[in-house]
C-alpha cells in the first residue's frame, strides 16, 4: 500500500492586539484633576523661584554697591600716595626726560582713581541718585590739568591737539572736582581711542546760568570713527557700547558714558553728543557750580596750582593705620612744614591728645577696632581745651562725610587727598578754632 503523503500544516502565530478599554466617566474626571494639579504646582514653582530671582535681583545693587565701595577704598589708599608722591616730585628739579616720567605716573595714577570713582557711581546708579559734592577747587587749574591729559594721550597716539580755555572762567568754584576730572577723563580717554588718525580738542567756556552761579561747557571733539543716531542713544546705558565690533576692536566697560551723564545731571547740566562735519564726534558736558565767594589768599605753586596761604608750622596728630598712608602723609605734612605723630588705633586718640600739646588731628574713618567717627566722639566728650581740638575727617569714601561732621569734625577730606586740599583743610580748621576762643 502506498504511502499517504504528509500535509505540512502552517501555524501561524499572531500576538492578539490588546482592545483598548474605554474609561469611564469617573476615571476620567481623576486623571484630568491629576493633570490640573500636576500644572498648578508647576505654576506655582515658577512663579516662587520667579519671585526669588526677582528678590535677589533687587538685592544685588545693594551688594554690588557694598563690594565697589570696599574696593575704592582699597585702591585709593595706594593712589592717594602714588599722586601725592608724583605731586612732591613735580615740585623737584628734575631733568625733562624726568618730568615725562611724572607726568606719565600721575596721569596713570588719576585714571585708575577716576574709574574707581565711576565704577562706584554705576554701581549706586539703581539707588537714589548720585549726590554731588560742594568743595571749593581751582577751576581754571583742573581745565588746565585736563587739557594736559588731552595732550599727552594725543602725542603718544601721533595725533593732533588742541586746548582752549577761556579767558572769562572763573579761577576758583564749589562743586565736585573729583567726579568732575573723573568725567572729563573719560571723555578724553574716548576721543583719544576712537581716533586712529587726526586730531582731537578741548574746548572749556563758561555759560549763562541762573543768578549767582556759575555755568561751564566743557567740549571734547575728535575726528574719529563718528556715531550714528542709535548707537549715541546705546552708549548712555550702563554697561553698554556703541556695538560689539568697537567693543571688541577698542576694549573698555562701557560704563563710562552713563556715570558722566549721571555725574552731569547731578551737578546741574547734562551731556549731549554731536556729530561734526567732515567725520568725527564731539561731546559736550555741561555742569553749573557755586561761586567761591569771599576773599582768597593764593600763592603760585608747582604743576600751576594754587595754594591756599599755610598756617603756622602745626604740630598734628594723624590717626592713620595704613603704613603706606603714614609715609605719604608725612612727606605732604612735612612738604607744609608741619611735624606730625602717627598712631594706628582710635581708641588711642583721646588719650594722646588729653596729654596736650597738639594743634589739629588728621582722623581716618576707618580703623581697625573703633571707627572714626567713634573716635571723634570720644575726642569731643574731653574736657576743654582739649575736647576742642580741630580735627579733620579723611576717608576714601565720600557718604562718611555726613557721619564725621554730624560726630563733631571740622573739615573732611576725599582721598586721594592733595597737598592743596590739606593745606586748605588745616587752614580753615585751625581759623575757626583760634576764632572760637
Amino acid at each position: 500500500m502506498a504511502a499517504k503523503p504528509r500535509v505540512r500544516r502552517t501555524i501561524r502565530l499572531t500576538k492578539k492586539q490588546p482592545r483598548k478599554k474605554r474609561a469611564s466617566g469617573a476615571v476620567a474626571r481623576t486623571r484630568a484633576k491629576k493633570t490640573l494639579a500636576k500644572k498648578t504646582l508647576a505654576k506655582k514653582t515658577r512663579a516662587r523661584k520667579s519671585r526669588g530671582q526677582r528678590k535677589a535681583a533687587r538685592a544685588t545693587p545693594g551688594m554690588v554697591e557694598t563690594a565697589l565701595a570696599a574696593f575704592a577704598h582699597e585702591v585709593r589708599t595706594p593712589l592717594t600716595g602714588i599722586l601725592a608722591i608724583s605731586n612732591l616730585l613735580a615740585t623737584s628739579d628734575l631733568g625733562e626726560r624726568e618730568r615725562r616720567w611724572v607726568d606719565t605716573i600721575t596721569a596713570g595714577a588719576e585714571h585708575l582713581a577716576s574709574l574707581a570713582t565711576l565704577f562706584v557711581d554705576a554701581a549706586r546708579s539703581g539707588g537714589p541718585g548720585l549726590k554731588a559734592r560742594e568743595d571749593f577747587f581751582d577751576l581754571r587749574t583742573l581745565a588746565r590739568n585736563a587739557g594736559d591729559s588731552l595732550t599727552g594721550r594725543a602725542a603718544a597716539k601721533g595725533q593732533r591737539s588742541s586746548v582752549e580755555i577761556s579767558e572769562k572762567l572763573p579761577t576758583f568754584a564749589i562743586g565736585d572736582p573729583v567726579r568732575l576730572r573723573a568725567a572729563l577723563e573719560n571723555l578724553i580717554d574716548n576721543a583719544v581711542k576712537f581716533t586712529e588718525q587726526g586730531s582731537v580738542a578741548l574746548q572749556v567756556s563758561p555759560l549763562r546760568a541762573r543768578k549767582g552761579r556759575i555755568g561751564v561747557a566743557f567740549a571734547v571733539s575728535d575726528s574719529g570713527i563718528g556715531l550714528t543716531l542709535g548707537e549715541v542713544k546705546r552708549l548712555f546705558r550702563p554697561f553698554s557700547q556703541a556695538n560689539v565690533s568697537i567693543a571688541s576692536r577698542f576694549g573698555g566697560a562701557g560704563l563710562g558714558l552713563s556715570s558722566v551723564k549721571q555725574l552731569a545731571r547731578a551737578m546741574g547740566g547734562d551731556v549731549v553728543v554731536t556729530q561734526r562735519r567732515g567725520g568725527g564726534t564731539t561731546f559736550t558736558l555741561h555742569i553749573v557750580l557755586s561761586p567761591a565767594n569771599g576773599p582768597v589768599t593764593a600763592t603760585s605753586g608747582a604743576d600751576g596750582e594754587h595754594l591756599m596761604g599755610a598756617p603756622r608750622s602745626l604740630r598734628l596728630l594723624s590717626v592713620e593705620d595704613n603704613p603706606f598712608g603714614r609715609v605719604v602723609l608725612n612727606a605732604i605734612l612735612t612738604e607744609l612744614g608741619h611735624q606730625t605723630e602717627f598712631i594706628g588705633q582710635g581708641e588711642a586718640a583721646p588719650a594722646r591728645i588729653a596729654q596736650g600739646g597738639f594743634d589739629a588731628v588728621l582722623m581716618d574713618m576707618v580703623l581697625p577696632g573703633i571707627n572714626g567717627v567713634e573716635a571723634i566722639r570720644r575726642i569731643r566728650a574731653l574736657d576743654p581745651p582739649h575736647g576742642r581740638i580741630p580735627i579733620i575727617g579723611v576717608s576714601g569714601r565720600g557718604e562718611d562725610e555726613a557721619a564725621s561732621r554730624a560726630a563733631g569734625a571740622d573739615a573732611f577730606l576725599v582721598k586721594p587727598v592733595s597737598p592743596r586740599a590739606l593745606a586748605t583743610a588745616l587752614l580753615e580748621a585751625t581759623r575757626r578754632a583760634a576764632a572760637a576762643t
